[in-house]
């Protein structure tokens, strides 16, 4: 027999029935039924009831393991009484009776239990992750990761796509965030960096020849965390094709994407790749307050200034006056109680805002009623207007938020998607796809009133030379991102492969010639050798297991996470250098007063 076990703790069926057998595990929990002892011992398999009474020789053995000890018995496996099966387990028909113990592996008293469904606060998990991970909820979590990553690798072969990598320590790279340095030893003073992604080095295969390429890339950004963004590294799905317009990549990585939420979503509702909308930035922004819209709310704003210009709400008409200002109205189905508008109003205060105007609609037995603050500011006519275009009837609201909209989009963004929780409109039973698409590639400071990127520098601008010669603002890029449930999942681009369109773009944001080829010089001279048209995507699969574990966040999809200060409370990370360390790389460390 194998030294450590025969079959795994979810194997046995009452085929075995009168076999002798090895199991190894963890104790989950022992149990004393009137002097005969029930251990449930779990592997990374499943569980296997094992029971040990006094006339077994390994009682007294068996009497002393506690939760979690690593152990290994042998023993004869039994049919369980018909009114004992626990059909709960695949080895609920059986047990174990143990004839002889050993103990692998005995456990100090736990920091954490794993055996129930106690909360720990994050750092005691993050701290004793080990334990942390043996929970049946994380196994289960890990499995899904793998068995996502695996899916995806089969996918992209059956398109034809080959697996290629690319450096991890490079040169720094500006991809929107801080880059994690790398002190070079050998070039005293220079630095590499973590790649934040395989951005240029995917271009550069596209330019070798490789026609199609993809990843599982991990990508290192030193950024503030988020509750769905992890703040040192991530992986993704990264690809590039050549040869191709944006079209073809929507056509050739939404059935992966939609294929991956099909086989892992739990049997809910996904929408097929030919039925998601294609959105523009601008168009999300006026009707979600997003660039990643939850389209299963079904909620749309609309602007309704002109219902508000000249009225007697002297807080928006004269706000009305002013360049650049509109107001948008979030209409509400259902909502149109006094109760909860003021509970919106306050949702709004909570947000930084004085409030929210509101309007809701009630019948008052001789016919509707529109009621609310704005409602008798503005008059029946224009009430009647705004109800008319959002659609609304007796028993909804609508909210309104006025401004320029820049100042205010996020928060109706985020009380439109409120709106939809708590009126029960958002539809949870379905993965909600939409590609956005046009973004804007400059915008403007509006204090300094500088351009710069508003997105990826790399896009190749609509209509090419052409457009860069009219006003700046109006470009739209071949840049594309697809949303899910009200999370980014995936951003790509066609990319602006001309060097002569390439150092245009950068000069309007008020990056010179040398400076890009300084910044950029491998990608600029490769770009001078034939490069073909091409682009590509990366999707988050941190993101995308979260989403399909029905995990709100993304710690929980990652097997050693750092905290929300970045650090690893389990490995100390990050800690400080030796001496030797610092001076073999020529560094010094300056105290922080």
């Amino acid at each position: 027999m194998h030294a450590y076990r025969s079959h795994t703790c979810a194997g046995l069926t009452k085929d075995h029935v009168g076999d002798t057998v090895r199991l190894s595990g963890w104790v989950h929990r022992v149990r004393d039924h009137g002097g005969i002892l029930f251990i449930d011992l779990r592997d990374h398999y499943g569980i296997t009831q094992v029971l040990c009474d006094p006339d077994s020789p390994a009682f007294a053995a068996v009497e002393k393991v506690r939760s979690e000890w690593c152990i290994r018995i042998d023993g004869e496996v039994k049919a369980r009484s018909p009114e004992l099966v626990n059909a709960k387990l695949p080895t609920g028909e059986i047990e174990v009776f143990v004839r002889d113990i050993e103990v692998l592996g005995a456990s100090k008293e736990l920091p954490l239990m794993v055996f129930g469904d106690q909360e720990y606060p994050e750092e005691t998990r993050l701290r004793y992750r080990y334990l942390d991970l043996r929970r049946d909820e994380m196994q289960k979590n890990m499995i899904l990761r793998s068995d996502v990553v695996s899916s995806m690798r089969k996918r992209m072969w059956d398109k034809a796509f080959r697996e290629f990598q690319t450096p991890i320590i490079t040169a720094s790279s500006p991809e929107g965030a801080r880059d994690f340095l790398v002190p070079s030893r050998l070039h005293p003073g220079k630095f590499y960096a973590l790649p934040q992604a395989p951005q240029q080095f995917k271009q550069l295969l596209m330019v070798s020849g490789f026609d199609k390429y993809f990843q599982i890339a991990p990508c290192f950004r030193d950024e503030d965390p988020r509750a769905d963004r992890s703040p040192t590294d991530f992986y993704q799905l990264d690809m590039e094709m050549s040869f191709v317009t944006q079209q073809d990549i929507f056509d050739t990585i939404s059935p992966v994407i939609g294929g991956i939420f099909e086989e892992f979503g739990g049997g809910k509702k996904v929408d097929t790749p030919l039925e998601w909308p294609q959105i523009s930035y601008k168009d999300a922004a006026l009707k979600y307050g997003s660039d990643k819209p939850d389209l299963r709310n079904p909620i749309e704003m609309q602007v309704v200034s002109e219902h508000f210009a000249g009225s007697g709400f002297a807080i928006f008409a004269k706000l009305l006056e002013q360049d650049g200002t509109e107001i948008r109205a979030i209409p509400a189905p259902t909502g149109g109680s006094r109760k909860f508008c003021d509970r919106m109003n306050a949702f709004a205060q909570k947000e930084g805002l004085p409030g929210m105007g509101y309007i809701f609609w009630r019948d008052q037995g001789e016919g509707m009623e529109a009621a609310g603050p704005l409602a008798k500011n503005i008059g029946p006519e224009r009430t009647e207007a705004i109800r008319q275009q959002l659609g609304l009837n007796v028993g909804d609201a609508a909210f309104f938020l006025g401004g320029k909209p820049k100042s205010f989009e996020s928060v109706a963004g985020r009380a439109r998607n409120v709106i939809g929780e708590e009126l029960g409109l958002t539809d949870k039973d379905r993965f909600a796809f939409a590609w956005i698409v046009d973004f804007p590639i400059y915008e403007r400071d509006e204090e300094t009133g500088k351009l710069d990127f508003e997105h990826n520098p790399f896009s190749m601008p609509q209509g090419g030379m052409e457009a860069l010669m009219g006003d700046p603002l109006d470009v739209r890029g071949y840049q594309y991102d697809l949303a899910c449930n009200g999370y980014e999942l995936v951003s790509g681009a066609i990319r602006n492969h001309k060097p002569e369109i390439m150092f245009k773009a950068f000069e309007i944001a008020g990056y010179g010639k040398e400076e890009v080829e300084k910044r950029f010089g491998g990608m600029v001279n490769a770009f001078q050798y034939g490069a073909p048209p091409h682009g590509g995507c990366a999707a988050g699969i941190d993101r995308i297991v979260m989403l399909l574990a029905e995990e709100s966040n993304i710690r929980e999809v990652i097997l050693f996470p750092m905290n929300q200060r970045a650090e690893d409370l389990m490995m100390a990370a990050p800690s400080e250098p030796t001496s030797d360390q610092l001076m073999e790389l020529h560094l010094r460390v300056i105290p922080q007063e």
